[in-house]
């Protein structure tokens, strides 16, 4: 070989190392952009928390005429959610993907689980409605607080920084 011929594959070798680092930049480029827009507004928060604590209410009332028009309600609330998110951001994100956002998922089942389940039971056994209105209420705060927490996790992640 001729010391032009190892120029040339030198050449193309800086050459591609260029072409990656700029298509590198620019995926940080979208990255960041990306990561601009998925933070979900205020309102998106506090309507899920009300959602979920006027479902959990509407079962403490233990009236199937105003519990399937709460469900109902419920299911409606949860689809313009969804559809309002993906609208805003142009995406949809799943609350149980890999990365540092599943651990926010989870911190919300188990304090759902850990007050709902419990005031069910004493809703269901012994006719107690209060109990439930409560576990409603701390579900309810507990969705707002996490699903602030879950963005908050997700922008960070698309940044780089976690």
């Amino acid at each position: 070989m001729t010391g032009g011929a190892l120029g040339g594959a030198d050449d193309a070798v800086v050459t591609d190392a260029h072409a990656a680092a700029a298509q590198l930049a620019a995926l940080q480029a979208d990255r960041a952009a990306m990561a601009d827009r998925a933070m979900q507004p205020w309102w998106y928060d506090v309507a899920l928390g009300l959602l979920v604590f006027g479902l959990l209410s509407a079962v403490a009332v233990g009236n199937v005429f105003m519990l399937l028009p709460a469900v109902a309600l419920f299911g409606a609330g949860l689809r313009w959610l969804v559809s309002a998110y993906q609208r805003i951001t142009g995406f949809w994100v799943d609350g149980f993907r890999r990365g540092s956002t599943r651990k926010a998922a989870y911190v919300y089942l188990v304090v759902y689980v850990a007050f709902v389940v419990p005031a069910l039971v004493l809703h269901l056994a012994y006719d107690r409605s209060w109990p439930l209105v409560a576990a409603g209420a701390v579900a309810g705060v507990t969705a707002a607080v996490t699903s602030r927490w879950f963005g908050a996790l997700y922008v960070r992640e698309l940044r780089g920084q976690l």
